[in-house]
């Protein structure tokens, strides 16, 4: 009589491990899907909240303002980042964007100790697709025609765009071009065949809209290859060991510029002159994009992080071209330069740094012939 149980032995092993790859993937999966229909959900219902207090401010000019400013601080110390101000606006307008998308019941009685009910069985359809993350919800808030903004929701969800791919057809008016076109078929069938590689669930999960909603750290390891890793490690340990003020203050730091995160390498704050370093390591040639980019970090690291009394902050890109370090130093044009003599007291040169660079990478480069 047969158990029912299927023998190993019976199977090849690669066709096991691909029964196996498809459950954990698929699984995964799901984890990921569940994460970004209650992330989007929890959005939805935080943005209804803003909107209806704001409503009974009694159109006093600045009540939303204030009251936003102070929801931020609280969630902030709660929860940490993700809840700044600038995202409970977001939050507002999202919800301001899609608010027909289903009645919710509030707490009842309006007592804050009762759960906020979450649409169940058929409602979600109706609502949003476990398909689309935040970060593509963010995307279509852009679009402020109606007909569009669904349109292109839809097409999304039909294509498996992921968000790129999203921006790219809305930056490109796909829309607009379908409306105008006289095969618009064609043009649906072909945007629906898009190429998009499936990032894997757990890349997915990395995401930092990801990893603030859940409250898990932004960990540093996932931005960096092992050769950046190993540079930028032991440029950390050199600045501290050089012994001239320097005290440690982040590393990948996370900022959001516009609807781009980034992350600076290292961030140093020198303690007797006041004022913070921060440090980007490029692995190829420096661009003129790279500097840009740089004086951007500075003028928001300036804007949100400094005090008043601090000295203006300093960035520093290192490029590791094949045959050759370079360092340069950014400050913007239209900050006050008085201090730059001071400065150069302190930093290291570019040439120790071009030292200490090419010192490491070669110690790299042997370990790895080694392994050979």
């Amino acid at each position: 009589m047969s158990s029912g149980k299927r023998p190993l032995t019976a199977a090849k092993p690669d066709a096991l491990f691909d029964r196996i790859v498809t459950i954990l993937e698929q699984a995964r999966g799901n984890v990921v899907r569940a994460i970004n229909t209650n992330m989007v959900m929890a959005y939805w219902l935080i943005g209804r909240e803003i909107v209806e207090e704001v409503q009974h401010g009694k159109g006093r000019a600045k009540y939303g303002e204030k009251s936003i400013e102070d929801l931020s601080l609280r969630l902030t110390e709660r929860y940490g980042s993700g809840f700044s101000a600038t995202n409970l606006w977001y939050f507002k307008q999202f919800y301001l964007a899609f608010s027909d998308r289903f009645q919710i019941p509030h707490p009842l009685g309006g007592e804050s100790n009762k759960s906020i009910v979450h649409p169940a069985g058929g409602e979600s359809a109706q609502g949003f697709s476990p398909q689309l993350s935040w970060s593509h919800y963010r995307a279509l808030m852009r679009v402020e025609n109606r007909e569009a903004r669904d349109f292109y929701e839809r097409e999304a969800v039909a294509g498996g765009w992921d968000k790129r791919t999203l921006e790219r057809q809305i930056q490109s008016f796909y829309y607009e071009r379908i409306l105008k076109s006289r095969k618009p078929e064609k043009m649906l069938t072909e945007g629906r065949n898009l190429t998009v590689p499936a990032a894997p669930a757990a890349e997915q999960l990395k995401n930092p809209y990801v990893l603030e909603f859940l409250g898990l750290p932004d960990m540093a390891a996932f931005h960096e290859s092992d050769l950046e890793r190993a540079i930028i490690t032991h440029l950390q340990r050199f600045l501290l060991e050089l012994g001239n003020g320097f005290a440690f203050v982040a590393r990948q730091k996370h900022i959001r510029i516009e609807e781009q995160d980034r992350y600076i390498d290292l961030v140093f704050y020198h303690c007797r002159l006041r004022f913070y370093l921060l440090i980007d390591l490029k692995i190829g040639e420096l661009t003129h994009a790279d500097v840009g980019q740089m004086d951007g970090y500075v003028r928001m690291y300036d804007g949100l992080f400094a005090a008043p009394d601090d000295n203006p902050t300093i960035g520093l890109i290192l490029c590791t071209e094949k045959n050759e370090t370079v360092a340069r130093y950014s400050v913007l044009k239209d900050r006050k330069q008085i201090f730059a003599s001071k400065y150069m007291l302190c930093l290291p040169t570019e040439d120790q740094l071009r030292s200490e660079i090419d010192k490491e990478r070669r110690l790299i480069e042997a370990a790895k012939e080694s392994e050979k």
